[in-house]
């Protein structure tokens, strides 16, 4: 195997094993100065009286050249994944805080578990009654109901 040939497969080792690994600005940096330097090093080994073909260097860049691309453009989506996460969990937030605030007012029937002397659920119980008040705890809508709190999760039926 040609000193070429071997730089040219550890280059594209390297290329591989960091397009699977997390970036950061200050790598991308390093990982530009280290495809040059092994680009320096691969010139001044190469056989004089063979020199490589400007050919090959160009492919090299060109190579070097869309693997920077593609990795710049996966930090990218990512940063999008994660504005749209955000986003999405706002609008959440929205929806379960109208949810809750439409409830002043309105008949509700909920469901709650009746628990024996050991915590264990035996049955269940429904309560109605109008909902007086609404309240946020840990991001979840709670109602108030003939004076005691619940969760909007124990609703089981809503009537105007």
């Amino acid at each position: 195997m040609s000193v070429t040939s071997a730089i040219t497969q550890l280059q594209t080792t390297t290329a591989i094993n960091e397009s699977k690994q997390p970036k950061t600005s200050t790598n991308d940096v390093t990982d530009s100065n280290m495809f040059l330097k092994l680009m320096l090093k691969q010139m001044e080994q190469q056989d004089p009286t063979e020199p490589t073909d400007n050919s090959q260097w160009l492919a090299q860049m060109a190579q070097y050249s869309s693997l920077e691309a593609m990795n710049n453009l996966n930090a990218s989506f990512s940063e999008v994944s994660n504005k749209i996460n955000e986003l999405s969990e706002t609008v959440n937030s929205s929806n379960i805080i109208s949810q809750t605030l439409s409830l002043v007012g309105k008949d509700v029937t909920v469901t709650i578990p009746v628990l024996d002397e050991n915590g264990k659920v035996v049955s269940t119980q429904d309560i109605s009654g109008k909902v007086d008040e609404v309240s946020f705890e840990n991001g979840e809508g709670m109602i108030n109901v003939n004076g005691t709190t619940y969760s909007i999760s124990e609703i089981k039926s809503i009537r105007p």
